[in-house]
């Protein structure tokens, strides 16, 4: 029997994908295992080093490869090397997988769902080491799980999880797995709502009997899934509201709104099942800045709140924002999630709506005869309408600007980031923050 440690030990690996994680796998694999990359892309890496682990598409077929890791952005179904993959599907697998091969014992919490990844897996991280426990904070966030150094049997890890690490991963298992909530996404990738809730779940499917997930029980798209022969572990419900001495003991004001309040109430119970006493809790998440982008409230007075919430790729993920507010402002426009819908009830919270880029038509249709909106070639254009209405309005009324995209970024950016940057900079051009 091959022992996990044993299983990226002097073997041929093939890293496809040569990003962030592709780039760890190869320092961290190059030593004791025979090692050689490819990327969709070779002609664009800078990489001087990386040349001798290079290999072409042709000589990929020429080698009996031991395992493929693959980058988690890579679609096996529309890639370059996707016929050789189909036929070597059973040898996928991911760092993640690497990384738990070497560390089984240490204890792993892994966060996913649709939205709140980030936000949820820093604000534990902040609280466990506030606590003076040794957590380290990988995936999606942080540093990329090999790159981890001075690593202890006592170090503890908050891994932010995608559905597409879970679904490329073989043997990763976490001994916490936190499913916060969900809504259709990536259903370019999954095609369906069914195929990608049934990929959140295979993480907790890989949960044995001594491990815990933290669920809504409530949530109707996960009954079936909970009643699952599949399912091994114990259960944590997770009721999505906080108790009214719980929100007395908040003060950041960036855990008034639902969004954060449902993930606020997974790291509770988290905290409860570690032992972390609740003033360490509250004073973490009190003086907790909100990750750039993600709800943040870059600018408010008493006239005038402004909100960039790039991270937005989806209506599900800004909902919650806008029904806790009234009087909005809001700006939105990118590349559409196949699938998206829009169950928004209050009308009156929603002042005015500005849509840009080239897909609007998606947007119009679903606000037509509903919102009072208007549409503008770009970012630039829309913000620019901005300034100009917010000092036509009444001062002594509080507006709330929201960014809040609800698609995708790849239209005209880069990421979210380079968006959220942009909407921050087409602000101070404009002034907006001087015209209340």
């Amino acid at each position: 029997m091959i022992l996990k440690k044993d299983l990226y030990f002097k073997k041929k690996i093939l890293i496809y994908g040569l990003g962030i994680s592709g780039i760890s796998c190869l320092n961290h694999l190059k030593v004791k295992n025979t090692v050689r990359c490819f990327d969709d892309n070779l002609k664009k890496l800078k990489f001087n080093n990386l040349k001798k682990y290079l290999i072409s598409k042709k000589e990929i077929y020429k080698i009996k490869f031991d395992h493929i890791i693959i980058s988690p952005g890579i679609d096996i179904l529309k890639c370059s090397l996707k016929s050789y993959l189909k036929q070597n599907k059973s040898k996928i697998c991911t760092d993640l997988d690497v990384f738990y091969s070497e560390h089984p014992k240490n204890l792993k919490i892994a966060i996913t769902g649709t939205n709140g990844k980030s936000t949820t897996a820093k604000l534990l991280n902040d609280i466990l080491n506030k606590s003076k426990i040794d957590s380290r904070l990988i995936g999606n966030i942080g540093n990329a799980a090999l790159k981890e150094k001075k690593i202890s049997k006592k170090t503890v890890f908050i891994i932010e999880i995608s559905s597409y690490q879970i679904s490329y991963s073989k043997i990763f298992k976490p001994d916490f797995g936190i499913l916060l909530n969900i809504s259709p996404d990536h259903l370019e990738r999954h095609k369906t709502f069914y195929n990608y809730l049934k990929t959140k779940f295979k993480l907790i499917f890989s949960l044995n009997s001594t491990d815990i997930a933290f669920i809504n029980k409530k949530e109707p798209a996960f009954k079936k899934f909970i009643k699952s022969k599949k399912m091994r572990c114990k259960i944590i419900d997770v009721k999505h509201k906080l108790s009214k001495h719980e929100n007395n003991l908040i003060k950041n004001i960036y855990f008034k709104n639902l969004n954060n309040q449902q993930n606020l109430s997974f790291v509770l119970k988290i905290c409860s099942k570690l032992g972390i006493k609740k003033n360490i809790i509250f004073r973490v998440v009190n003086n907790f800045k909100p990750l750039s982008f993600r709800q943040q409230i870059i600018y408010n007075s008493d006239k005038l709140r402004i909100i960039n919430d790039s991270k937005s790729t989806s209506f599900s993920s800004s909902i919650n924002l806008l029904e806790n507010l009234d009087r909005i402002f809001w700006v939105l426009g990118g590349l559409p999630k196949k699938g998206d819908k829009f169950k928004f009830k209050n009308k009156s919270n929603i002042s005015k709506i500005y849509i840009y880029g080239k897909y609007k038509p998606f947007f119009i249709k679903i606000f037509k005869n509903k919102f009072k909106f208007s549409k503008f070639k770009d970012l630039n254009q829309a913000i620019k309408q901005v300034s100009i209405d917010i000092n036509d309005e009444d001062k002594n009324k509080k507006i709330n600007l929201i960014f809040s995209p609800c698609a995708a970024s790849f239209d005209n950016y880069k990421n979210f980031e380079e968006r959220g940057r942009h909407f921050n900079y087409l602000i101070n051009s404009y002034k907006i923050k001087n015209a209340r």
